[in-house]
């Protein structure tokens, strides 16, 4: 078994569960894989694929796991942690099979709320299943060595960060590398910028911090569930119902590109919402399309914080940093980076993303043009028309 704890999960998960849970119990989801590389599977892994997923019914949160998530997030409501102790995963919801060209075909249908996990675990086996059944050129020398370098690089140059390293990580023993040798950075050295990762399960046996959120899913419900009309703004208010206090209230802004997003980002939303997460397009002109934004609200950019988490290295992190000094706070998530850089051995560039709710499509558009759109062709033709024909309000 690849997955042996039901909180080896990304924390976003399991918030959106309780969002789902609270707001939306009887709606109906389907996902899709989309292989966006140029890697190919075969008969060997999709059979070892299909006995992953078949164990995933095994899995049931512990009476210790239990106490921990109530002790943890206070947020999370009680009803929500009571169903997450009866939950089972539900593997006929997933159906697997290979193209004529050897790409994987992954669907996942059923309730929302009963299907919302599959995602970060489904890719977690996924890429582990690749890496020692097709890739096998690489190894796990110098891994903690590397983490532990990022980290005091990273430190030095005071950028606050975290590990999101679930999704597409090489394998759960990498994750636990990489995560140890920050720990012990953390540990050895006072400026250490480590701040958790977004991983539950390793956040509870690391003793350290989880964070997360909502991903994009929850703005494309809302464009069935609400209107796809100012879907962020329906997306955003709702995440308030269920969590009002907003001790988790990161907006993410890029669903059907930021532009759209800052026009549904009203002066009420701009002031609960402490930070802004940006996943596709320049983070420089993001960064400055935000000060703006704030200033026009009347906030003190200042006061805010961008987390910035769109295929980051330390490089690449460090020069954003300085550019955000003195203009708005900044923290980074970083994921892919940390847990599958192997040398000759590329990482999986794949996504699982909600295509359809209730039957109807949703569409994830991102600000990177063609290469983060997600979703049937007809409905992104559509989202598109209607961004654009508003870009002039």
């Amino acid at each position: 078994m690849i997955i042996k704890s039901i909180l080896d999960n990304d924390l976003y998960k399991i918030s959106m569960m309780n969002y789902v849970l609270e707001l939306f119990p009887n709606t109906f989801a389907t996902y899709k894989f989309k292989n966006r590389g140029e890697q190919r599977f075969n008969q060997e892994f999709l059979s070892a694929l299909r006995l992953q997923i078949n164990s995933l019914a095994d899995l049931k949160l512990t009476n210790e796991e239990y106490v921990y998530l109530k002790n943890t997030f206070p947020y999370l409501t009680p009803g929500y942690i009571e169903y997450l102790k009866n939950f089972r995963y539900n593997p006929s919801n997933v159906s697997i099979n290979l193209t004529e060209d050897n790409n994987l075909e992954l669907s996942i249908k059923g309730l929302w709320v009963e299907t919302i996990l599959f995602e970060v675990t489904l890719m977690s086996i996924i890429s582990q299943l690749y890496f020692e059944i097709i890739d096998t050129n690489w190894n796990y020398d110098g891994q903690e060595k590397r983490a532990y370098e990022k980290v005091k690089k990273l430190s030095e140059a005071g950028c606050l960060f975290v590990e999101l390293g679930s999704r597409r990580r090489r394998s759960f023993k990498t994750q636990d590398i990489v995560i140890g040798g920050m720990v012990r950075y953390s540990k050895e050295n006072t400026n250490s910028s480590f701040l958790g990762t977004s991983n539950v399960y390793f956040a509870k046996k690391y003793g350290i911090k989880c964070y997360g959120s909502q991903a994009h899913e929850i703005t494309q419900a809302a464009q069935v569930l609400n209107s796809y009309n100012h879907c962020n703004y329906y997306a955003m208010e709702n995440w308030l119902k269920v969590f009002p206090n907003l001790l988790i209230g990161t907006a993410l802004t890029d669903t059907v590109t930021v532009d759209a997003f800052l026009r549904d980002f009203n002066k009420k939303l701009s002031t609960l919402y402490k930070s802004v997460r940006h996943d596709s397009g320049c983070e420089f002109l993001f960064t400055d399309k935000m000060i703006k934004h704030y200033e026009r609200m009347g906030i003190d950019p200042q006061e805010k914080a961008i987390i910035f988490s769109n295929g980051l290295n330390e490089n690449k992190a460090i020069e954003v940093k300085k550019y955000c000094e003195n203009k708005i706070k900044c923290s980074f998530g970083i994921g892919t980076f940390f847990t599958s850089d192997f040398q000759n051995s590329p990482a999986l560039n794949m996504v699982i993303k909600l295509f359809s709710v209730d039957s109807m499509p949703v569409v994830k558009l991102g600000d990177d043009g063609q290469g983060k759109e997600n979703g049937d062709p007809k409905a992104v033709k559509f989202m598109r028309w209607l961004v654009n024909s508003q870009s002039g309000l």
